[in-house]
């Protein structure tokens, strides 16, 4: 009998407010469903400890950093804060990561020079300790480039890490595969009308693409209602969840041509590459079978 594939979500907020009180059924649906497990981003440093502690009592990576939409909330000493959280976090199997950190210039009024600063830090922090970062991409792909070439990524053999959610131009995406790094493909992928990043997730190179969730953000198609479904529904909606990464999955294994087998071990191991803390991370912690 062959094995059912097993996955890696490469970016899901466990800790999100969506999933409280209910996290650990979350947890166990993906495992039912074959996620290995799904690495966590700390989004400041007001829930470095949260995200930490889910990671341990479920035995999923996780990543500190401070989040472009939320430097604004953010004080000056948060950076030298998220750097003394990073030395500590250095022994640590199950922590893989800076992010989630970036550029957003989707967002009309955000601040985009304090975005640039705390950008900026956050990719010397990573340089600094050979750590490999977890990049929002909104409406900023040149700019994150500039940021990533100034501060010394795509030095050969060094950690590069994963731009989650990409949607830029093909040029774009093969300037930040020149760097090193995957590309993060997730709900987005599964709309038919997303005709560039359905495009890039079948053309980019075999060791390019890794899955991501972004739960309980970006739903999937069979999961997406509009504004007024939404308010209209009295049962309300579920959110996405790392649960839905193996029908994810499919939509990239259609678009390449691939099987599900083929799509799980070649995702898995281009997440390993873009992020080599992962493989201590889980040999840390194996995923227990479904129960």
């Amino acid at each position: 009998m062959t094995a059912a594939p097993v996955w890696i979500d490469t970016h899901v907020h466990l800790d999100a407010a969506e999933f409280a009180g209910d996290v650990l059924a979350v947890v166990e649906r993906a495992r039912h469903a074959g996620v290995r497990c799904g690495v966590i981003p700390a989004i400041g440093r007001a829930n470095f400890l949260a995200v930490q502690s889910l990671a341990h009592r479920f035995g999923w990576p996780y990543a500190l950093g401070i989040h472009p939409l939320y430097v604004g909330a953010a004080a000056d000493g948060d950076l030298p804060a998220l750097r003394a959280a990073v030395e500590a976090a250095l022994p640590d199997p199950l922590f893989v990561a800076i992010g989630e950190i970036g550029l957003d210039f989707f967002v009309a009024d955000a601040d985009r020079e304090r975005q640039t600063t705390f950008y900026q830090a956050q990719l010397r922090l990573a340089r600094e300790f050979d750590l490999p970062v977890l990049l929002h991409v909104r409406k900023s792909q040149d700019a994150l480039l500039a940021g990533l070439r100034r501060a010394g990524f795509g030095t050969p053999g060094a950690a590069a890490g994963i731009a989650h959610a990409f949607n830029g131009s093909p040029q774009q995406a093969q300037a930040f595969v020149d760097l090193g790094f995957a590309l993060g493909f997730g709900g987005t992928m599964t709309f038919e009308r997303a005709r560039n990043i359905r495009r890039l997730a079948a053309e980019v190179p075999d060791a390019v693409p890794v899955l991501e969730t972004d739960a309980p953000d970006i739903p999937p198609v069979w999961l997406y209602r509009t504004r007024a479904e939404r308010v209209a529904s009295a049962a309300g909606i579920p959110p996405n969840s790392p649960a839905e990464l193996p029908r994810i999955a499919g939509s990239l294994a259609e678009l390449r041509g691939w099987t599900l087998e083929r799509t799980a071990a070649q995702t898995t191991a281009n997440a390993l590459r873009a992020v080599p803390r992962l493989a201590a991370a889980l040999d840390a912690r194996p995923m227990p079978p479904p129960g």
